[in-house]
């Protein structure tokens, strides 16, 4: 096991690492074999307190600085990542139960992000604009909020940690990160530990490891951040939004999906049946963009079903650990109840199971339904887990309004041979991004990342970064003298 689990169960606020002083533990567990891997006393709504205090405190200096020295130490955070990286896809397999494919492109990832904040810190640019004022000049500056509140999910923590943290302190702020309760090293401590080595001012970022059972909406409410970064459900994000809007602060969400990844009649049939099998059992369905549901124009839907079914039987299921494991287990058994009962629920409605995975445990193996009514709630909500939904459809409008059919609206897919028809298809879907002959899992540094409708407010990643964590602010300069009406 990792040592990380050992040397990284601590709080770590205003730079040091230090005990928890709440009365209860947060208990870590390998969600495939239930082994114990460490127990951090949890953070009260004092550490809270103290952390954002002391991010408020460093966040002066650190943004007076030169962004050429901020950008040193990203440079260094990317060189102990790649270091460390035998080390961090191990502490990934035994926290959350991610496979080693899976595992090898959650840091892939978390390395491209790394490289962006590297160029992020020199990215905030000024503006001079025109003014009808005889003598006044009206410049704009881009400055850092202050300080960030960043809150993520367990499914991909290392990497959603990174996209909110990094360019966050690039930019010249301070951090407070919450990680998820299920994932507190690889999502929280060890982020702090890559930079308290790279070389970050101590107190800049701080990592209270707690539970809303114990701090309330304490991290939110709390008087210092201006911005808070939120990855996880849309009705946990709902909450945070409004929390946020009562106390005048920035919310950035990231939510949930319900994608759909859409084969139109032109398709090539074997490269979407690959692009879809990925893209809904990557990380056993743990991802929010996964296509939950696979539309199939009917006429080749009897052959394309036949293939993706083939394919779904091969996932071998089993210990995240094994290099030959596709399907790992879901992070929790009460994520593995509610999965295991939406196939319960979609055959009671009258669908029929093609394959019908088992369970151990957490380990939920793949399943393929067909026939779920088409009133069925099961077809407008994520689902967290290996399961997919075959729906048919009768061309391109009847397509179009199935996509469409869902209060989300976060990622999707469409296959077909001529990528103009694929571009016009995915101009009509409400969602904020949308890939032509691909997958529904992509994340690229520099592109705008995020959701319409129920998926979220705002966007992440390159420019769309400078919106999230800095403001700008107009200062005049009156090179004559104004005229006053008294």
């Amino acid at each position: 096991m990792s040592s990380y689990f050992t040397d990284l169960a601590q709080q770590y606020i205003d730079g040091e690492w230090r005990a928890g002083s709440g009365s209860w533990d947060i208990v870590d567990f390998n969600p495939y074999d239930d082994a114990k891997l460490a127990s951090i006393t949890i953070a009260t709504t004092a550490e809270v307190d103290t952390a954002y205090r002391a991010a408020e405190r460093a966040q002066k200096e650190w943004a007076a600085a030169s962004p050429y020295a901020r950008r040193a130490v990203f440079e260094k955070a990317l060189r102990l990542v790649e270091e460390r990286e035998p080390e961090i896809v191990e502490a990934i397999i035994a926290e959350l139960g991610g496979t080693r494919t899976k595992a090898g492109f959650e840091l892939h990832l978390a390395k491209e992000f790394l490289r962006e904040a590297v160029h992020l810190a020199l990215r905030p640019e000024g503006r001079v604009l025109p003014s009808p004022t005889e003598g006044k000049e009206n410049r704009v500056y881009r400055v850092p909020v202050g300080v960030v509140g960043v809150i993520s999910p367990f499914n991909f923590p290392f990497l959603l940690s990174l996209k909110s943290v990094a360019p966050a302190l690039a930019l010249g702020n301070g951090v407070v990160l919450k990680p998820h309760q299920n994932t507190p090293v690889v999502g929280g401590t060890l982020v702090a530990k890559i930079f308290e080595d790279a070389g970050l001012p101590g107190g800049l970022l701080n990592v209270v490891v707690t539970d809303i059972a114990e701090i309330g909406d304490a991290f939110v409410e709390h008087p210092v951040p201006k911005v808070i970064s939120f990855t996880g459900s849309d009705a946990v994000g709902r909450h945070v939004a409004t929390v946020c809007a009562a106390h005048f602060k920035r919310a950035v969400l990231e939510l949930g999906g319900n994608s759909a990844l859409v084969v139109l009649d032109d398709a090539d049939l074997d490269y979407a049946v690959d692009a879809a099998v990925f893209s809904r059992y990557v990380h056993q369905g743990q991802v929010c963009m996964a296509a939950n549901r696979i539309l199939v124009d009917r006429s080749v839907a009897e052959e394309f079903t036949a293939r993706f079914v083939a394919k779904v039987k091969t996932l071998k299921a089993g210990d995240p650990d094994d290099p030959a494991t596709v399907i790992g287990p879901l992070i929790n058994s009460r994520q593995a109840d509610a999965v295991a009962g939406v196939v319960e629920q979609a055959l009671a409605e009258g669908a029929t199971a093609l394959v019908h995975g088992g369970r151990t445990a957490n380990l939920v193996e793949p399943s393929v339904l067909t026939g779920v009514p088409a009133d069925s709630a099961l077809l407008r909500q994520e689902v967290f887990g290996p399961v997919a939904f075959l729906v048919p459809f009768d061309g391109e409008e009847d397509a179009v309004r199935l996509v469409n059919d869902t209060p989300y609206g976060l990622s999707g897919a469409v296959h077909t041979a001529d990528v103009e028809r694929g571009v016009a298809f995915a101009r009509r879907i409400d969602t904020g991004m949308f890939h032509v002959n691909d997958g529904t899992v992509h994340d690229e540094p520099i592109v705008p990342f995020g959701g319409e409708k129920h998926s979220g407010l705002g966007r992440l990643n390159g420019d769309a970064m400078l919106d999230a964590f800095t403001t700008q602010k107009w200062i005049s300069v009156q090179h004559g003298r104004s005229t006053f009406p008294f």
